[in-house]
């Protein structure tokens, strides 16, 4: 199937999205002239295995440990993709897909995807609606998911930003706050042990606006292993009557990025093993991806992403661009 671009568009922004992970290719700025996100250049580059850039990820963002869960009494095998355990859906996850684009407006696009009884060892048909929408200055991203089997899914968009306007500045001149006053304790293979912590006084607090680059240094002057170079890190978001999750923004463009999203967490991934056919870089961008927690299927006390046979469910991430 070939890749098919789509541009939906409104005063403020121009939305480029592709087909192939049903992803975002390009998020621009009509006033500042600049694309807020990173992309893998051509767009027959999603066709083929990459880095996520942009795209959807399903049927569950995230890790699973030991790619396995249960549901009542029965054991179901995932395809692990990550040594024992299974990243972002498995090996042929929903970020390297076609979707199928169901309809498009000037300021809307639906891309949808079915997902057959037994993908990547996941139970149920599953059928997932991706919704890109323009109101004024918010990027709206929702998804709506129905399978006729008890199963676990876990979606989010896996776009890099950067709000610089010369795409070869890293994220460092970017300052992050988030809505967060406890993130979740991972181990070395970064899944989480059960345990929430508090960010008080520790490199993880974004409670009050921080220079990324600074952070960064933290991790730069350690000796640690290659994954935690930077953030790889779930903030569990404050509720609060406006949904907020975080505003990123940069002091040279003047841009400012705020979140908001009705799901739970927020997955803040510093890119620190992004390298892409010399174009992407660690540190050239910076994910914040909203979502359920990693390994929730393995994880009692963490909401629950299991989903019933045949019921709708749906959430949203509202992405305002000042």
């Amino acid at each position: 199937m070939k890749v098919e671009s789509s541009i939906i568009q409104n005063k403020f922004l121009r939305v480029h999205a592709l087909n192939y992970g049903a992803s975002l290719f390009e998020v621009f700025h009509k006033k500042k002239k600049i694309n807020l996100i990173l992309n893998l250049g051509s767009k027959e580059n999603y066709r083929y295995k990459h880095s996520n850039v942009g795209s959807t990820c399903g049927r569950y963002a995230g890790r699973i440990s030991n790619s396995k869960f249960k549901i009542g009494n029965k054991k179901f095998i995932l395809n692990a993709n990550e040594g024992k355990n299974i990243l972002h859906g498995g090996k042929v996850g929903f970020s390297i897909l076609p979707w199928k684009k169901l309809s498009q407006t000037k300021n809307k696009i639906v891309y949808q995807l079915h997902s057959a009884d037994n993908d990547q060892g996941f139970p149920g048909n599953l059928v997932v609606n991706c919704t890109y929408q323009l109101k004024n200055k918010f990027l709206i991203i929702k998804y709506e998911y129905k399978s006729n089997k008890s199963t676990h899914v876990n979606l989010t968009n896996h776009s890099y930003w950067n709000l610089e306007k010369n795409k070869k500045k890293m994220i460092y001149n970017h300052e992050l706050r988030i809505n967060s006053s406890k993130y979740l304790q991972v181990n070395k293979k970064l899944i989480p042990t059960g345990r929430y912590k508090n960010v008080k006084k520790s490199i993880y607090d974004f409670f009050h606006f921080e220079n990324i680059g600074k952070k960064l240094e933290y991790f730069k002057n350690k000796k640690l292993n290659i994954k935690f170079k930077g953030f790889d890190t779930t903030f569990v978001i404050k509720k609060n009557i406006r949904n907020l999750v975080g505003t990123l923004k940069n002091n040279n463009t003047n841009i400012r990025v705020d979140f908001f999203s009705n799901l739970p967490g927020v997955q803040l991934y510093s890119a620190q093993n992004l390298n892409y056919k010399k174009k992407l870089f660690p540190y050239h961008g910076i994910c914040l991806e909203t979502q359920y927690f990693p390994d929730a299927p393995n994880k009692k006390k963490f909401p629950s992403t299991l989903i019933k046979p045949n019921k709708r469910y749906t959430c949203f991430t509202k992405i305002k661009i000042n």
